[in-house]
């Protein structure tokens, strides 16, 4: 329903590796800012490929209807047309449209895009909730709040926001996540012994590298977890972590020498510094900067605790967690936080995330929901209520407008819903398009759209809610 028709730069290597198998993407030079050059190998993306291998493998799956309409399409287009007017308020995006029209790209970008986030993002998001309900349930030791809190994080936190678009620190935030609750295993979550359950996570850390160069970091954490939460058997605890993250890193490696020439050295090393952001430091990381950790926490239009207040929650749950959770495992729920703000307040490249909104600390919501959870568990239901409501509004808001870079920042989009109503961001560019002729006015199509969802919803679920009861 809210899937967001931003044609992210994970989206051309996606679409390369399901077509041709191949990771460069010559065919897609100049439609983004972050595909560059590197002579003798071609084009490439400014980033780790790890998301879109993984978009990659539903729009494999369903080349064969979207080539259908793709090619359908182009014969019946003539090569003097001129493209149809985009009426976007963003000249760059107006400029996209015409130049993806021309090419012939953009019922496909569009239909792989739809597909990736459908059948790569939603999944993977919903995985995450029934992970946070697992973990809950054990911690809070009670189904229905566990239940209501885990629907609160789907929902009322910027895991809604981030899923409608192929992204990478929010693919990181589940992996990493999964890694550390394999082997923390709340009140013996699962049976796996030991050696799988570090073999799993560094499975996990090694994913979270090959998503995204933050996750480097993130696997370290993960890995001085484990070490001091099992002090039995070290070594072999350290060489089950290594061979599970080997896969990965092999994989990342390879990438990077059929890409770049070179098995180490990352995509950012090797793209021209025609980014002011990249031409200082190294590549574009300067070291901690303090006006970055103010803005990744409170900027107007990206900050986390502007972006989700609901995680600052977390923070009054030092008093009371130690009847919920063990000491380390609460320390290191933070260390997770303090260090990718650290690690991001020295990237000079945080600074574009005036233009999508909150990102880079996606990966670490999850690690500051649990302990919002203990704190929304000892309030009572009406005040956790009174809190979750906004929440939930706020989330719903960013979700359907998105665009937090002109006007009012984060709180843009709750303006502009309860001025001119619910917002889908799909059925929003569509109508932008003056190639499609639409029957109904844009308000009804989203009132309709909404009606039918529920419809399905409803069919969906009465048989589970029949047994239940």
């Amino acid at each position: 329903m809210h899937f967001a028709t931003n044609i992210v730069r994970e989206i051309y290597l996606a679409i390369s590796i399901g077509d041709h198998a191949s990771f460069r993407v010559d065919e897609y030079a100049g439609l983004h800012p972050d595909l560059f050059e590197k002579r003798g190998y071609g084009w490439h993306i400014d980033n780790n490929p790890g998301a879109s291998m993984m978009g990659a493998i539903p729009y494999s799956l369903n080349r064969w209807w979207i080539d259908g309409v793709v090619d359908s399409v182009r014969a019946k287009r003539s090569t003097s047309e001129s493209p149809p007017a985009y009426d976007s308020p963003w000249p760059l995006a107006r400029e996209f449209y015409a130049n993806a029209w021309r090419r012939g790209l953009d019922f496909k970008l569009g239909l792989a895009a739809f597909v990736m986030q459908a059948l790569c993002m939603a999944p993977i998001s919903a995985l995450g909730v029934v992970l946070m309900f697992g973990v809950l349930r054990k911690i809070l030791a009670s189904d229905r709040p566990a239940l209501w809190f885990s629907l609160l994080y789907a929902f009322g936190t910027p895991i809604f926001f981030r899923t409608g678009t192929l992204n990478q620190n929010l693919l990181t935030a589940q992996v990493i996540f999964a890694g550390f609750v394999v082997l923390w295993n709340p009140d013996k979550l699962s049976n796996w012994s030991p050696g799988l359950r570090f073999f799993l996570a560094g499975l996990a850390g090694g994913i979270g590298v090959l998503l995204d160069s933050s996750g480097v970091v993130l696997m370290v954490l993960l890995f001085l977890y484990g070490w001091m939460k099992h002090k039995e058997r070290r070594m072999q605890n350290l060489l089950n972590f290594c061979c599970g993250a080997l896969p990965a890193l092999a994989l990342l490696c390879f990438y990077q020498w059929k890409s770049f020439g070179n098995p180490f050295f990352p995509a950012q090393y090797h793209m021209p510094a025609i980014n002011p952001y990249a031409q200082t430091g190294f590549h574009g990381y300067v070291g901690v900067q303090p006006r970055l950790l103010w803005a990744l926490l409170f900027d107007y239009r990206y900050g986390l605790f502007l972006s989700c207040p609901l995680l600052l929650l977390s923070f009054a749950s030092f008093r009371i967690s130690k009847n919920y959770l063990p000491k380390l495992e609460f320390r290191f729920l933070f260390v997770f936080f303090i260090v990718l703000l650290v690690f991001f307040s020295g990237v000079n490249y945080t600074n574009l995330q005036f233009n999508t909104g909150v990102r880079y600390l996606v990966a670490i919501i999850p690690f500051l929901f649990v302990p919002t959870a203990i704190v929304l568990m000892k309030l009572s239901p009406r005040i956790a209520i009174l809190i979750s409501v906004p929440a939930l509004i706020q989330s719903w808001c960013l979700a359907m407008y998105r665009d937090v870079e002109r006007g009012a920042g984060i709180a843009e989009p709750l303006i502009r819903i309860f001025r001119e109503g619910p917002q889908l961001p799909a059925l929003t560019t569509i109508y932008r398009m003056k190639a499609f002729r639409l029957v109904l006015p844009y308000e009804t199509a989203v009132i309709a759209a909404f009606v039918i969802a529920g419809c399905v919803l409803y069919f969906v679920w009465r048989d589970g809610i029949s047994v239940a009861e």
